[in-house]
């Protein structure tokens, strides 16, 4: 298997949409499912869009532009995976979602299709067994935004095999990404440090121990951070970050893991960050 091949991106959203981004300027055949007609067709506006911010500032040619965009398909039926010989899956982080798709995706493809999720923090082996091929699952674990970052997080669950982990590494290197592995914990690297120093700064808040924009402040200059902590939680989404605490917290049994109760309150304001307008700072 290599990036000239075929590959279904499930989701339609800014992860999926930078994946895919990212595999048809890399020369692959790719169709992008989502549920809905509009959710697919916003996805395909977002890459026409981005990979004509990358025309205008002059690193591709509109003819390149053509070429890629000719190898993107949309879909929103699952039976396209048929004949891909590779799924990445960046659906909504909720593990019936992933189980659920998974299942249907191990009835429809080919028997040597490996099967990828984005997942940023739950268990490929709880994933890999809804499905009949656990040793074809595997994490990519890609950072946002996709297009830019050059990493992605390779996850192998407790049965993949050594075959397709070099496989997607491999892959992963053709992409022009950095591949590095982790073991299968809640979080894997990422996100369980990440998550818990953006929890902490949620907490600083909430505790009255500064405001928004000194706590970003201080992890910038102080701390040579590119994005502050709040800053970069209102970027991922601030529903993401609490329900990768949840995970982290019911993986761990840790009680230093635990949500900051302003974080759950925000989300049920739905002051989710950048999407919605509103989070620790406001959008227009």
């Amino acid at each position: 298997m290599n990036v000239l091949q075929k590959t279904m991106v499930i989701g339609a959203g800014q992860m999926g949409c930078g994946i895919a981004q990212t595999l048809i300027q890399s020369g692959g055949e790719v169709t992008l499912y989502d549920i809905k007609h509009a959710a697919v067709n916003r996805g395909m506006s977002l890459i026409e869009e981005s990979l004509k911010r990358l025309v205008d500032k002059e690193k591709l040619t509109k003819e390149q532009r053509e070429q890629f965009l000719a190898k993107l398909t949309p879909t929103i039926s699952l039976k396209n995976a048929e004949s891909v010989d590779l799924v990445i899956e960046a659906a909504p982080e909720q593990m019936e979602i992933k189980k659920s798709l998974f299942k249907k995706l191990d009835r429809i493809c080919k028997a040597d299709t490996i099967l990828a999720t984005n997942t940023s923090s739950l268990s490929i082996t709880d994933i890999a067994s809804a499905t009949s091929r656990p040793g074809l699952v595997i994490g990519m674990h890609f950072m946002n935004p996709v297009p830019v970052m050059p990493l992605v997080e390779i996850i192998s669950g407790l049965a993949t095999t050594e075959e397709t982990r070099v496989k997607v590494k491999k892959l992963t290197q053709a992409l022009g990404k950095t591949p590095v592995e982790a073991k299968d914990f809640p979080g894997f690297i990422a996100n369980r440090i990440l998550m818990p120093m953006i929890n902490e700064a949620i907490y600083a808040i909430y505790e009255g121990v500064a405001e928004p924009e000194a706590i970003d402040q201080i992890m910038k200059l102080g701390m040579n951070h590119p994005m502050g902590p709040l800053a970069l939680a209102d970027f991922i989404g601030l529903d993401t970050c609490l329900a990768i605490m949840e995970t982290l917290q019911q993986g761990f049994g840790d009680s230093k893991y635990r949500p900051c109760p302003l974080l759950r309150q925000y989300v049920q304001a739905g002051w989710l960050g950048r999407k919605s307008g509103r989070g620790f700072y406001l959008y227009s």
